[in-house]
């Protein structure tokens, strides 16, 4: 499956309600395993993200369907990063030449 690296950030909202973070990724995990992905890793930051994920998703649509839907309960604003896994880099610098 596809993976996927979310820098992400707290909206005043989810900082307001900080002390709900642990609950919020948990059911964040159960929102992904229901559309066929992986919360793989999560971990709280200090710098100018306040989390990084690891994610898993069957293909690039449900991973935005899962950010839509962890975007829309209004605690974070996401950046997200398609990551690649050394074999399928190998794969990638065989196609292109």
């Amino acid at each position: 499956m596809p993976t996927f690296v979310s820098l992400i950030n707290w909206t005043d909202q989810g900082v307001a309600n900080f002390k709900d973070t642990v609950k919020r990724s948990e059911d964040g995990r159960t929102a992904a395993a229901a559309l066929g992905g992986e919360l793989k890793d999560i971990y709280w930051t200090v710098g100018p993200y306040d989390l990084v994920t690891v994610a898993d998703f069957p293909d690039d649509a449900t991973a935005t369907a899962f950010l839509l839907r962890l975007s829309a309960a209004g605690n974070v604003r996401t950046t997200t990063l398609r990551a690649y896994s050394a074999d399928e880099m190998k794969q990638i610098i065989g196609k292109a030449g």
